[in-house]
């Protein structure tokens, strides 16, 4: 229900606009959905981290945001699909990320399962001071 000018509107000048949110989600599930299929299929990966403020810029979150909900939306259908044939023994698994050290399986579902819901919350606050 958003609108096309909501969608560029930003609560501050170094706030995300919720267009470049939903880009950045899209990013963001597809970065998750290969770390935990890393940290499952091999042992001790290093999971890098990423400068999100650089790919905002560089891969053009002004664009329309279908495509990149589509995106998030599959990916996140394929992951939950897969999370509930997971093993006791496969959710200890774990590696290293770059920027914060360990990194296991239980530790990617904690970041992830909030992520989201924290953007969302992002833009109905940034919506509520708009209007």
């Amino acid at each position: 229900g958003i609108s096309e000018a909501e969608l560029d509107r930003r609560v501050g000048p170094d706030d995300w606009s919720p267009r470049w949110v939903a880009h950045h989600l899209a990013d963001s599930e597809t970065r998750s959905y290969q770390r935990i299929r890393r940290l499952l299929a091999e042992d001790e990966p290093v999971i890098l981290g990423y400068d999100e403020a650089h790919w905002a810029t560089v891969l053009h979150y002004e664009r329309p945001i279908e495509a990149s909900l589509a995106v998030f939306r599959a990916v996140r259908a394929a992951t939950a699909e897969l999370l509930v044939l997971l093993s006791d023994e496969q959710w200890r698994r774990g590696g290293s990320h770059s920027d914060s050290g360990a990194y296991g399986a239980e530790t990617w579902l904690r970041i992830y399962a909030e992520h989201a819901e924290e953007h969302a919350d992002q833009i109905r606050r940034a919506r509520a001071l708009l209007t």
